[in-house]
């Protein structure tokens, strides 16, 4: 059976990423090398995919963030569980996203075909689930009731906002209240679970557990606002999947909440393109020139920027550490990234 090459590639391509996550170069090496460890299985196909999914590649921003924030608690000890619950947290990231790919019927995952359209959506669902019920098994490696209490409910949260994303799918009178609700449950909340299980390892008290959860749901928050943003801004080769994924599979964000506030007209527009499931170069030109016209853009990156200052004064709480300073560099790296 075939196997994938996967290339030591450098995860953080540019300076602020580099300067940020150097710190943990070798920490993050680990958790490549444990998450190989974890997607093999003696059933070979499992195997295989477990090898496609990670020659994928991706940030790794869900474990780095757990890594930084055991360390910024003072957590340098027993490494080991560090990295397995690093791992586990990237696990659960990859499992929802070839669930999320076969919910939106996406051909495209990192500028490669996703699982889900090489293979299937039957062998898809098995392997999603297949890395859930392995990233949880790992975790009980841990024996703590805090930290399977954690992950359990942010489970729940994602399934819960992938639900509730169903039933809004196209509807372009969603309200801001409704849209934040679904990105918590679908994004915040695993940031969130990053941090606090971090500073949990690390054996933080009840008040720092609680500040690195607040970091991390302010975070993830300021994150996915970013990631809408990108949706309907970047280029296909930026983004690695196609420009304007979310609008043709009817997910109403912020930036086109806010547009059609300002610009009621344009809703006929987002309309035809939902019903005709043509995201067009003359179409996209459209939006972004009103975008541009009413601000838009302007807005929802101070929405974010409001989020990501909000995730830096969570940190006040910990002792100055070169671990706390990348974390607070962590919030404006996310929302000003180009892909």
């Amino acid at each position: 059976m075939q196997t994938f090459a996967t290339k030591k590639k450098e995860l953080f391509p540019d300076a602020t990423s580099r300067r940020i996550f150097g710190l943990i170069k070798r920490e993050m090496g680990l958790v490549e090398d444990e998450f190989e460890r974890q997607a093999q299985s003696n059933i070979q196909v499992i195997s295989y995919l477990g090898d496609y999914l990670r020659a994928s590649g991706g940030k790794r921003v869900r474990p780095a963030l757990l890594i930084l924030s055991s360390y910024a608690v003072g957590g340098r000890g027993d490494a080991d569980p560090v990295i397995r619950l690093a791992t586990v947290m990237e696990m659960l990231h990859t499992a929802t996203l070839v669930h999320d790919d076969i919910i939106d019927n996406a051909d495209l995952r990192r500028n490669r075909s996703s699982i889900n359209s090489r293979f299937g959506n039957q062998t898809a669902v098995l392997m999603g689930d297949w890395l859930y019920m392995s990233a949880f098994e790992t975790s009980l490696r841990e024996r703590s009731l805090a930290i399977l209490d954690i992950l359990t409910k942010l489970t729940r949260k994602m399934t819960e906002g992938e639900l509730i994303q169903l039933t809004m799918l196209g509807n372009l009178s969603i309200t801001r209240a409704e849209y934040f609700d679904i990105l918590e449950r679908k994004t915040a909340y695993l940031f969130a679970g990053c941090s606090e299980i971090g500073a949990i390892l690390a054996g933080a008290g009840r008040d720092e557990q609680t500040a690195m959860r607040e970091y991390g749901m302010n975070l993830g928050i300021a994150f996915q606002l970013a990631d809408d943003l990108l949706d309907i801004t970047a280029e296909r080769e930026a983004l690695g999947k196609a420009a304007g994924a979310d609008l043709l599979e009817g997910k109403v964000t912020l930036p086109l909440i806010t547009l059609i506030e300002r610009d009621p007209a344009l809703k006929v527009v987002l309309e035809e393109v939902l019903l005709s499931g043509m995201f067009s170069a003359e179409v996209k030109d459209r939006l972004n020139d009103a975008m541009l016209e009413h601000n838009v853009i302007d807005e929802v990156r101070k929405v974010a920027a409001g989020y990501a200052e909000a995730a830096r004064k969570s940190l006040d709480v910990f002792p100055k550490s070169e671990y706390r300073t990348a974390l607070d560099e962590i919030p404006s790296f996310v929302i000003g990234r180009s892909s």
